[in-house]
């Protein structure tokens, strides 16, 4: 059998293939598998080819710009010997891709700590809150309870240990903040999965995990609802309310007979009534399910001081029905007073 022919490839001929404005596109071989592949502009990389279990294979060694005839020789030596062993070079470069990758994004996850992770998780989804509060409050329940145990812990390193410490000194004393306590680290962790930041179970899960360690909240807490009137007496309720003076007492029977959010009856603007038609148009960012809601009044059609809606000069389409009283002032007879007594007579054909 013939002796193959190595080192075919000489620094001299490389240049001669590859010589700016003079290049010959082709592909040389120097021996072993080993190969210079010019393109039609020039550009050149090294290529080895090779046979495996019968089939052909082939795999890039780098740009000839970065890789030298030398180096060249080396990674395709690495390359047969690795097939003489019946591995596959390609497939042996990836893998070692992958494990360089994987080894990148575990050390990236370990400089991300849970603050940084909760704040990420705030910053994301702020936007889609009702309001600042929300951010607020979840800003502050951290900071009160997680952050003293786990603020600067990894976020692949967050177990159930850490939760449980957290959890157990309030989860009896403080049940509806230790609920929401536990509620909000499960999401950054949840967060953090979704970036590559951790992997595994939710240590913070409940079915079929922390219920197996805390107990219930309805046998460590007995929910208290908030005193209710009886219906029976919500016409004498209703008379007495209104020989209270002030907006919020108005404001109080706004809601009873609208049956609106007290957020909704606080925010109402002259805008959204319509006198005509007997008709309050809840707009959607007042809403808590954010769909616009339209109440109609206890009564057929009803008129607010002889004026229809379209009466609305200057900003009075934009005032509040509700405005805040000032101390030492009483506030300007508004239109929609006037007929308090008018709908307290008629609370009770609702």
């Amino acid at each position: 059998m013939a002796r193959r022919e190595m080192g075919k490839l000489s620094p001299a001929k490389i240049k001669s293939v590859t010589r700016a404005g003079e290049h010959r596109p082709g592909v040389y071989g120097d021996g072993g598998g080993l190969y210079l592949n010019v393109g039609p502009t020039g550009a050149a990389s090294w290529l080895f080819r090779f046979m495996l279990n019968g089939k052909a294979g082939e795999m890039g060694l780098g740009p000839l710009h970065t890789i030298g005839l030398a180096e060249a020789r080396e990674r395709a030596l690495a390359a047969r010997r690795l097939r003489l062993d019946g591995i596959d070079p390609l497939e042996a470069k990836q893998a070692e891709k992958a494990r360089k990758a994987a080894e990148a994004a575990a050390l990236a996850a370990a400089l991300v700590t849970f603050r940084k992770a909760a704040e990420g998780y705030i910053e994301a989804n702020k936007a889609a809150w009702r309001n600042e509060k929300h951010a607020w409050q979840w800003s502050q329940t951290l900071k009160a309870h997680v952050y003293p145990v786990i603020a600067d812990v990894p976020m692949s390193t967050v177990n159930t240990g850490h939760v449980t410490k957290i959890l157990m000194p309030i989860w009896t004393t403080k049940a509806e903040t230790a609920a929401c306590v536990r509620g909000r680290i499960g999401t950054v962790l949840d967060y953090a999965k979704v970036h590559g930041w951790r992997t595994g179970e939710n240590p913070a899960r409940w079915k079929g995990h922390l219920e197996n360690v805390l107990p219930a909240r309805a046998k460590v807490s007995k929910v208290e609802h908030h005193p209710a009137l009886p219906w029976g007496e919500m016409e004498a309720f209703m008379a007495e309310l209104e020989k209270e003076d002030g907006t919020a007492a108005l404001a109080l029977r706004f809601t009873i007979l609208t049956a609106a959010r007290t957020g909704e009856v606080i925010g109402a603007t002259w805008g959204e009534i319509d006198t005509m038609a007997a008709v309050w148009t809840v707009p959607a960012d007042h809403m808590k399910a954010s769909v616009e809601h339209r109440v109609r009044y206890p009564i057929a059609r009803w008129r607010c001081s002889g004026r229809p809606r379209s009466y609305a000069p200057g900003r009075r389409r934009t005032r509040p029905c509700f405005p805040a009283e000032r101390a030492g002032r009483r506030q300007p007879a508004c239109p929609i007073w006037r007929c308090w007594r008018w709908y307290a007579a008629c609370a009770a054909m609702i």
